[in-house]
């Protein structure tokens, strides 16, 4: 008898321990839910000084509903800010005035666009990093420290680069509907800015001011969205398409005489308190049309010197530029 009680004991711990086991495999697939992961593919070039250029292009695994995040570009960060996604570390030395928030010590500051401070960094252990041009260069030492997706803005092909950002900060952040509906309504605003700036019989050029010297941007250039998808005819399609702009002088800007002018200031953005104005504002660029006729417009620095290419930036630029028409 003292057998059998001693055999039902040990059957009935055996079934505790069975009941256990399945609990614990069941925690185990829930959490792996969680900790599911998606492959991203980097493909983007590094600049040299000697204006040749280095292509990366490499397979990175990062955790869906990444919950420490690290974003060095501004106009992902403001995507993932109307996306609602929690953003734990950025470079707090240029966040724009509309996001001001992320200057607060709710977040960690993490150096600056071109100096990451990598021990801040990877005493955060991030999920993920989020890089863009300025950061591409150095992509290879913060990779070691957790995977690091490129989310760079090719200006030449301005809305397709914008909305595969925002699409890839859905699937990873599951946010795909919202994205959708946010997608949409950008779309639906640039195309009635676009219905009307196509119709107009002007001529636009876009500038930015520097320390006294100016630089032209034409179609497929990084500020060529006003062009290529606003709809603005440009006063010269020529201008060499690269990210600093083709160097031109004000006699240039006479020459070519635009019905409207573009301004974007750099001085404003990289100096506090200063301004490429005064300098822009010479008597030659006052013989223009766009001066002659009050269509010269300063635009935003912020948001197209540092953010351009968020949900919330895109919007901004096109309300900025409507003022045109």
């Amino acid at each position: 008898m003292k057998n059998w009680k001693l055999l039902t004991i040990v059957f009935a711990m055996l079934l505790v321990l069975a009941a256990c086991g399945s609990k614990d495999d069941k925690k185990e697939e829930t959490s792996g839910s969680k900790a599911e992961e998606i492959t991203i593919t980097n493909d983007f070039g590094i600049s040299k000084d000697d204006g040749t250029s280095d292509n990366v292009k490499d397979e990175v695994k990062v955790k869906k509903n990444a919950e420490k995040v690290v974003v060095f570009d501004m106009g992902f960060l403001d995507t993932l800010d109307t996306l609602g996604v929690k953003v734990a570390a950025l470079p707090q030395d240029s966040v724009p005035k509309y996001l001001e928030k992320y200057k607060s010590a709710d977040y960690k500051n993490v150096g600056s666009l071109k100096e990451p401070d990598f021990e801040a960094i990877a005493a955060l252990k991030p999920d993920v990093i989020f890089i863009s041009g300025r950061q591409a260069s150095l992509y290879e030492q913060l990779k070691e420290i957790a995977p690091t997706v490129y989310v760079g803005l090719d200006t030449t092909k301005y809305m397709e680069s914008f909305k595969a950002n925002t699409e890839l900060a859905g699937k990873i952040f599951d946010k795909e509907d919202q994205v959708k509906e946010e997608l949409t309504k950008v779309d639906d605003k640039i195309a009635t800015i676009n219905e009307k700036a196509s119709a107009l019989d002007k001529k636009a050029l876009i500038i930015l001011g520097s320390e006294g010297k100016i630089s032209a941007y034409g179609p497929a250039s990084r500020f060529g969205v006003i062009h290529d998808v606003f709809g603005f005819k440009a006063a010269d399609e020529g201008i060499e398409a690269s990210t600093h702009g083709q160097n031109v002088s004000f006699e240039y800007i006479l020459e070519k005489n635009p019905d409207i002018i573009f301004v974007v200031d750099r001085d404003a953005v990289v100096t506090e308190g200063a301004s490429a104005k005064d300098s822009i504002e010479n008597a030659l660029v006052k013989k223009t049309n766009a001066y002659k006729d009050g269509k010269m417009f300063y635009l935003n620095p912020e948001v197209w010197y540092l953010s351009g290419g968020g949900l919330q930036s895109v919007s901004l630029m096109v309300d900025e530029v409507e003022k045109a028409l």
